[in-house]
Order: structure tokens, then C-alpha cells, then sequence
């Protein structure tokens, strides 16, 4: 490849990882969305987030044929092969959040005009959103300014989630839990979508720190999403 044909090469990789970037924030805002249908009991929010699970759909599909593309037109050396195979996961974490958020504004839209939160479990699901937001954004930001510090700090924040999902069950298997079934199943669901938004948040930033030094992040703090 001559040198021209590899600065245009290092050209097209950067611009996937800006776009990379700009999906992630765009799964941001459909988590903060599909909140807000889940917890206000928003039928138009939660037909939005719905709706606009295609836009992240077509986003991660573009990202992927131009990484299959610059794979296949030439073979990449070391450095180049890690930023794509690394942009490969990601947008499939990426791709796999959206879905996520639309599942939970589908079950939103569910049990509209009620509340698909059970009474006993509002301020958890509210931390729980929150923090799985704000670790979307968080994994677009350590992205944008490849960050390895704070992309290894993503760790800690999922085990904040791993806690506020224990205390979910302690309240759904408790005796004086008296919500009913549907409820019990519907907390369930979307703690899980929640916590599985996290993992993939996590290993977004797991990714980061392999582009960036060569090695993966170790240690059962590191979930594989």
C-alpha cells in the first residue's frame, strides 16, 4: 500500500471511531428516553425509543461494512487490525444496547397507563437508570478522548449496578413482597435490560483500553458482554 493509500486508510479508521462515538451518545439518549417512558408511564416516549431503534440499527450496520470494508481491501498491519477488530465489538455492544432500550420501552408501552415499575422497587429502578445512562455516556466520552483512566473506572460503577440488582431480588423474594406476579416479572425483565446496558457500557471501555495498550482489562470486575 502506498503512503498515500495508508494516510487515506488511517483517514477512514478515524472517522469510524467518530462515528463510533456518536452512536454511543445516541444509545445514551435512547436509554435516557426509554426512562423516562418507563418511569413516567409515556406511551408517545416509549413509541419514540421504539421507532428509533431502526436509526441505531442503520448506524451500526454502516459502521460495520465500512470496518469489513477497509478489512478486506487491504491487510491491515498490527495497530490498524486492533481498531477495527476493537470497532467491530463495539458497535455490536452499541447495536445490542439499542435493542435493549427498546425492550424496556416496549414493556413501557406494555402496561400503559400504568406503570410498569412496581411501587416497592420506584427509587432503585430511578438509581439504576441513572447510573446505566450515565455509564453509556461515560464509554462515549472515555471513546472520544480515549481516556484509558477513566474507561477503567467503569468497573467500579458496574458493581453499584451489580448491587442495586441484588437488592431488587431481595425485595421481589421477600415476604413482604405484595405486588403480585406481573409486576415481579416485569422488574426482573427490565433490572436485567438495565444491568445487561451496563455490561455493555463496561465493555465498551474494555475494548478502549485494548486499542489503546494492547491488552484487555482482566478480573471478574470486567464483565463479557
Amino acid at each position: 500500500m502506498s503512503m498515500r493509500m495508508r494516510e487515506s486508510y488511517h483517514v477512514q479508521l478515524d472517522a469510524i471511531m467518530v462515528s463510533l462515538v456518536g452512536l454511543t451518545e445516541t444509545v445514551a439518549d435512547a436509554v435516557g428516553r426509554t426512562t423516562k417512558a418507563l418511569l413516567n408511564a409515556d406511551l408517545q416516549m416509549a413509541e419514540r425509543v421504539i421507532s428509533d431503534d431502526a436509526i441505531i440499527d442503520n448506524a451500526h450496520d454502516d459502521i460495520e461494512q465500512r470496518c469489513f470494508s477497509l478489512l478486506a481491501r487491504q491487510a491491515p498491519v498490527a495497530g490498524e487490525l486492533r481498531t477495527i477488530v476493537a470497532a467491530l465489538r463495539m458497535v455490536n455492544a452499541m447495536g445490542r444496547m439499542g435493542d435493549l432500550a427498546a425492550h424496556i420501552a416496549k414493556i413501557a408501552r406494555l402496561r400503559y397507563p400504568d406503570s410498569a415499575v412496581p411501587n416497592a422497587l420506584h427509587e432503585n429502578f430511578v438509581t439504576m437508570a441513572r447510573l446505566s445512562e450515565s455509564m453509556v455516556r461515560a464509554a462515549a466520552a472515555s471513546l472520544r478522548d480515549r481516556n484509558v483512566s477513566n474507561a477503567a473506572r467503569m468497573a467500579e460503577e458496574d458493581e453499584e449496578m451489580d448491587e442495586l440488582r441484588a437488592a431488587q431480588f431481595r425485595v421481589l423474594l421477600g415476604e413482604e413482597w405484595n405486588e403480585g406476579v406481573e409486576k415481579a416479572v416485569d422488574a426482573a425483565l427490565l433490572g436485567r435490560y438495565y444491568e445487561r446496558i451496563a455490561d455493555h457500557a463496561v465493555n465498551i471501555s474494555s475494548r478502549l483500553i485494548y486499542l489503546s495498550t494492547g491488552e484487555a482489562p482482566e478480573g471478574e470486575n470486567w464483565p463479557r458482554a
